[in-house]
């Protein structure tokens, strides 16, 4: 194949220009951010996750913020929901509390999150992606799988070319920046994302994926969090090369089904689809009493039950979510709606339970009920849902005992275990005869 015949592997991500692979700099506009890789144009699954998304927000709302150090945090959790990368620096971290954030960082400004503008932005960003190809996977309110398979007739450029063309939409008209990762498959593209922000536009390769893989630590395997990485750290595994090495069926043997995924995606292999969530955008439970209700202490433990309800099908679903909402209509059927959103997704009866009692209490001022419901709304995967709260050591105590109780649920049936509080619900909890 002679020189003029050789396809070019490289892309310019500033202006799309396709420089030789050989160039430092894009012989187009000279920016130095160039992205180049065997399988470039080959490959056409990618995971895009907004930088630093809340902060950036702020930022760009108030330029005044834009090279001082942001947290988005505090609250009833008085947490770090998320923070820029000047606070990063300082090694202000997600899901720190907040007195040891500004203990690292005392000159940051702590700006309390407003999730309904977040909200706003992230749907924009989403119909922008959903105009690039309908197989969109969000997985949070700032992140998402797309598959661009087939596109390239559509947008008249491959999809690494789209997908930098679409990020430099959304910086230049919303002032939001993002990271991308290309690759085979849904494991390895959002490993790539991850490895060059903010602004990043990493490849994995079919060809690499072993190699690349080999020297990461096993907790960036997906579903192995913090409490099976030690596991696996006890047992002597601290490495993906050292999966690569073991049996799938010894792996099966030792951890069970998800022994059997550390063997897959160990070699970088992954057959999940790209699956577009264009269902359900809420999921809730509501009841109509036989007789009205006015009393809180009789609502609680009602409210409780269904909480366990939309709760276990959140769970079902393979869903999590932040906007929490209470239904309530009284005698003379006024409907009356109260709802608050969470910084993080839950799939937690507990959690869920405890927002709608909050909001109960504030409404149960001596009226009469004949209907009450809870629901979950903004949903996404529940990848991120429920982080350890690490200044209320109870609450994981209570997720890991709720999480047992499903197990039980799972084998035994729905009343297998009951907890005090339902067990109240039973004769309320029954619809008006009609």
């Amino acid at each position: 194949m002679s020189e003029d015949q050789q396809i070019d592997k490289a892309l310019c991500r500033d202006c799309g220009h396709r420089p030789r692979v050989s160039a430092s700099r894009c012989p187009a506009c000279g920016s130095p951010r160039l992205v180049s890789h065997p399988e470039l144009d080959q490959l056409s699954i990618a995971h895009i996750d907004c930088d630093a998304f809340y902060a950036s927000i702020e930022k760009r709302d108030n330029p005044a913020l834009q090279d001082v150090p942001v947290i988005v945090g505090g609250g009833q959790r008085g947490v770090v929901s998320t923070c820029c990368y000047i606070a990063r620096i300082y090694g202000v971290r997600s899901a720190m509390p907040m007195f040891k954030a500004l203990e690292a960082c005392p000159d940051a400004v702590v700006i309390r999150p407003n999730m309904e503008k977040y909200s706003k932005a992230g749907k924009e960003i989403r119909e922008r992606m959903r105009a690039l190809t309908p197989l969109v996977e969000p997985l949070s309110i700032d992140e998402a799988f797309l598959d661009l398979t087939g596109t390239e007739r559509l947008h008249q450029a491959t999809p690494a070319e789209t997908l930098a063309r679409f990020i430099r939409g959304i910086e230049a008209d919303m002032g939001i920046s993002a990271s991308v990762g290309l690759a085979p498959n849904k494991f390895l593209a959002k490993l790539a994302s991850d490895l060059e922000k903010p602004r990043g536009f990493s490849v994995i390769g079919a060809a690499e994926a072993k190699t690349v893989l080999a020297a990461m630590p096993v907790g960036r395997i997906w579903g192995v969090g913090k409490v099976f990485q030690r596991k696996l750290e006890k047992d002597g595994i601290r490495t993906i090369g050292q999966l690569q090495t073991m049996e799938a069926a010894d792996l099966a043997r030792k951890y069970g089904t998800i022994g059997l995924r550390l063997a897959t995606l160990s070699h970088g292999a992954d057959d999940r689809s790209v699956k577009p969530q264009r269902g359900a955008k809420s999921v809730s439970s509501e009841t109509t009493f036989r007789t009205d209700i006015s009393n809180l202490e009789t609502l609680r433990p009602i409210l409780r039950n269904l909480s366990e309800k939309v709760s276990a099908r959140l769970k079902k679903s393979d869903l999590a979510g932040r906007g929490i909402t209470l239904k309530l209509k009284t005698a003379d059927f006024k409907t009356i709606t109260r709802a608050r959103h969470f910084a993080d997704p839950t799939q937690l009866a507990d959690k869920i339970y405890a927002a709608g009692d909050a909001l109960l209490e504030n409404e149960a001022d001596g009226r009469r009920f004949r209907l009450i419901g809870i629901g979950v709304s903004d949903l996404e995967s529940p990848d991120r849902a429920d982080p350890e709260d690490l200044l209320d050591q109870s609450a994981e105590r209570r997720k890991n005992a709720e999480l047992a109780v499903d197990k039980l649920r799972d084998k035994f049936g729905d009343s297998a275990v009951e907890l005090g509080l339902t067990l109240a619900a039973r004769s309320a909890d029954k619809p008006r005869k009609s």
